[in-house]
């Protein structure tokens, strides 16, 4: 369904295209062998080029190369064999060389495409112009002093990866969509963590308006925006502010604006910069960057499986809906637990206990999937005492519950607690007799039509035998004893 704008003049379209801005997982930084971990002291992981002493000279780093070549073959992009870093002129205090190395005319990876599901179940192809790396500046501190503003090189000439899209995105659900998306496929990979949180994975929006049919319009860039919520917010509030600017009789101007959640708007930072206000020109301190053919080859064998194609491995291999697996390859961590418990078990089961009580298990104690104190093997132990018969689904549940408290293995806890399923079938006869005996009138009102009232006689005798009796036997008994 297409996704439109009502204004005075009637509907509009939106045309949005991201750049994003991901964080190379690396140790060191692009050209210099400065630490590139999170949360250090201001100031203690910078190198003499990172501080733009005169006379240092910038060396690749060979890893931030292959984990963008690993991210262009995720995108089933077109590597190039050649690419070119340039320097990008522009004064700012975080960036102390008074230049970005970047990569403009020449970068590393081509176009690409991402395909991305909606929440109808339809799906869209969005395209990727282009792949580039470059350097990131620093961080400027405006809350340390009442005076003054401080800045933290440690992020300075930290490795990015700049990946544009076309402009194919027509809603903010399709721009959540491929920002959900690229994060995935980055942290499958394994070349950017995309915690949005911490500024490792960030994005530029540019978003124009149009009535149907045209051709684009002048388009707004809002800089920075650090959430995929903010994203979507983002895209509605700019596109519903051009739209007035258009109705009134107004032009829009190219500019880069900054969205503020706080206040739902977004400001006008300063006009769009075009090329050739940067003064782009090759950097004479490096040479053109030249790949081998055999080196992407090696990288590409050496590829994890994807999320797109383990979603569709699972359905075929395990029998789970489209929706559980997409769930359940959300995150990679995710992937590997169910496989694990899977494998050799009923995987629509194992799904089923995943998605359902062990997911609501994690958030309730706000605990990630890797620190689960249930692992596999326990989930996987307990899926087998359903399996044999020690116990049922409801018992289950506790189970799972108390070993979500103690660590405990699942049948320790049967034990200990005496969780055993009942299977005797005299006990379970008993029961029944006495549940039947005490209501004749219900009996005589479910023989007379009202089939729903079994689940009433069900469920008092699983009462009555503490929900231990193994259900198909109680379903079994019931339905002789009843009919006679």
């Amino acid at each position: 369904m297409t996704y439109t704008l009502e204004g005075a003049t009637g509907t509009w379209e939106i045309v949005v295209g991201l750049e994003i801005h991901a964080q190379v997982i690396s140790q060191s930084k692009l050209f210099s062998g400065a630490s590139t971990l999170f949360g250090g002291e201001p100031n203690t992981q910078v190198s003499l080029i990172d501080a733009g002493f005169p006379g240092m000279l910038p060396v690749i780093n060979h890893e931030c190369v292959a984990q963008a070549i690993r991210t262009g073959l995720g995108l089933k992009a077109h590597i190039n064999l050649e690419s070119r870093f340039d320097r990008k002129n522009y004064f700012y205090a975080d960036l102390p060389q008074g230049y970005q190395i970047s990569q403009f005319t020449h970068p590393i990876v081509g176009s690409g495409v991402v395909e991305i599901e909606l929440s109808d179940g339809s799906t869209r192809q969005i395209g990727v112009t282009r792949l580039h790396l470059e350097q990131d500046a620093g961080k400027l501190l405006h809350d340390q002093d009442p005076k003054r503003s401080f800045v933290d090189l440690n992020r300075a000439g930290v490795a990015l990866m700049e990946i544009v899209s076309e402009p194919d995105i027509r809603s903010p659900e399709e721009a959540g969509a491929y920002l959900r998306k690229m994060r995935q496929i980055l942290r499958y990979l394994g070349t950017c963590d995309g915690n949005m949180d911490e500024g490792s994975m960030r994005a530029d929006v540019n978003v124009s308006v149009r009535k149907a049919g045209e051709p684009f319009r002048t388009r707004c860039e809002i800089k920075n925006v650090n959430s995929i919520r903010f994203v979507t917010q983002a895209i509605e509030i700019e596109a519903m502010r051009q739209i007035e600017v258009w109705e009134s009789g107004g032009t829009v101007d190219q500019e880069t604006r900054l969205f503020d959640p706080g206040r739902g708007e977004t400001r006008s930072l300063r006009s769009k910069e075009d090329a050739h206000d940067y003064r782009y020109f090759p950097d004479p301190d490096l040479l053109p960057l030249v790949v081998e053919q055999s080196w992407v080859d090696e990288l590409k064998a050496h590829l994890p499986e994807l999320p797109d194609d383990k979603r569709a491995r699972f359905q075929t291999e395990y029998g789970i809906t489209a929706y559980d697996s997409g769930v359940l390859v959300a995150e990679q961590a995710m992937a590997d637990f169910y496989e694990s418990v899977a494998k050799g078990r009923d995987g629509k089961m194992t799904a089923a206990w995943m998605t359902g009580d062990f997911f609501a298990a994690l958030n309730r104690t706000g605990k990630a999937i890797e620190e689960s104190p249930v692992g596999a093997d326990k989930l996987g132990g307990m899926l087998d005492l359903i399996t044999d018969g020690t116990i049922n689904g409801k018992i289950a549940k506790e189970v799972l519950e108390t070993m979500f408290e103690t660590g405990e293995a699942p049948l320790e806890i049967v034990e200990r607690k005496g969780l055993r399923q009942v299977t005797d079938t005299g006990a379970i006869e008993a029961a029944a007799d006495e549940i039947i005996a005490a209501n004749q009138d219900k009996v005589e009102q479910y023989l007379g039509g009202k089939d729903k009232l079994f689940g009433f006689f069900v469920g008092q005798v699983m009462k009555a035998t503490q929900g231990k009796a193994n259900p198909a036997i109680v379903n079994d008994i019931l339905k002789k004893k009843i009919h006679g």
